[in-house]
């Protein structure tokens, strides 16, 4: 029972996570996603081959939805 009672503050004393600060954040890598996204698709295949990224990962990438 000791146990069980010594746990219970360390639990209360969790951060709470702000909803609005996580809306936020959550909003900005959607927006990234996009952003990069967009790029990646006006890269031409000399500077995707310097980058590492065959034509099937930028295809992948590119056709997953903004919040992936």
């Amino acid at each position: 029972m000791e146990r069980i009672l010594s746990e219970i503050p360390a639990a209360l004393d969790q951060p709470r996570i702000d909803p609005l600060a996580h809306l936020r954040a959550t909003l900005k890598r959607w927006q990234l996603n996009t952003r990069t996204r967009r790029q990646l698709a006006r890269l031409d295949p000399h500077l995707l081959a310097d980058a590492g990224i065959s034509p099937g990962e930028r295809l992948a990438e590119l056709d997953k939805p903004f919040w992936r």
